[in-house]
């Protein structure tokens, strides 16, 4: 796995090919690191997550690990500790992340795509949660990103009958959010960065903290939270904004 930054955008690549990106604890460890340090980083407007290989984003966990990190309860928690920071820390990123999805994305891979914003994929991509003849269970976090994109009866389908999705009917399940020749993924993703990098960068991060509080948590919003609403008109980005419409040029922000 390693990481890449340049105009405003990080991308972090899943890059084991010989085992189709199986992931293992070493991995998890890498990934949280470079998630959490990226999440500091106030000159980023969008991370990507990508493969190198074009058979697959992940299958999911290495297994071949099981014997030496999840034989029993204490070593299984002891590895879920590190899957599940690491799982909330993509979950909770203040920035925009985008999952490039090709071929292969099952188990944990799913799980990683699932705490993106946008999972845009190739038509000749699977998704699925084959856990089910490993006698395994999705943990809470494993599970919470997985409902709010599909809800219950689609991830009952993946646990319970070990159903495989295909790229279209993943869209329709709402597990991804665009489908595309696999010929188009790179460019397609590309362009979606694009859009998101060229807006706002405060406004985009108000707005995945505003949408994410709004779906997680039912309690009513305080008049603290309400206030923060307002905190974009005090910007220097908000007058560049306006200044820009009016004159009608593209606005150039500065995340200020």
């Amino acid at each position: 796995m390693y990481s890449v930054h340049q105009d405003h955008i990080a991308t972090i690549v899943l890059n084991r090919p010989e085992k189709l990106n199986a992931i293992t604890s070493s991995m998890w460890k890498r990934l949280h690191q470079a998630i959490t340090t990226l999440s500091g980083d106030d000159s980023l407007r969008c991370i990507v997550i990508r493969s190198s290989c074009a058979k697959a984003f992940s299958p999911g966990c290495d297994i071949d690990e099981f014997a030496k990190c999840r034989s029993d309860k204490s070593q299984a928690q002891a590895y879920g500790r590190l899957m599940h920071d690491t799982l909330n820390a993509f979950w909770h990123c203040p920035i925009p992340v985008v999952a490039e999805i090709r071929g292969i994305c099952i188990g944990a891979g799913l799980e990683i795509a699932s705490t993106c914003d946008f999972r845009i994929a190739s038509e000749t991509c699977r998704l699925g949660a084959p856990v089910k003849n490993l006698g395994l269970v999705m943990a809470y976090p494993e599970l919470e990103p997985l409902l709010q994109l599909a809800g219950k009866d689609v991830v009952l389908e993946m646990l319970l009958e070990e159903k495989i999705f295909n790229a279209d009917e993943a869209l329709q399940k709402r597990l991804l959010t665009r489908v595309v020749p696999d010929d188009q993924l790179a460019d397609t993703v590309a362009r979606t960065v694009s859009n998101i990098v060229s807006g706002a960068p405060l406004a985009a991060r108000w707005h995945k903290k505003f949408i994410r509080r709004l779906t997680t948590d039912i309690s009513p919003i305080t008049p603290e939270e309400y206030d923060e609403c307002f905190d974009c008109f005090d910007t220097e980005d908000f007058r560049t904004g306006c200044r820009s419409f009016l004159r009608h040029i593209h606005p150039v922000f500065k995340g200020k």
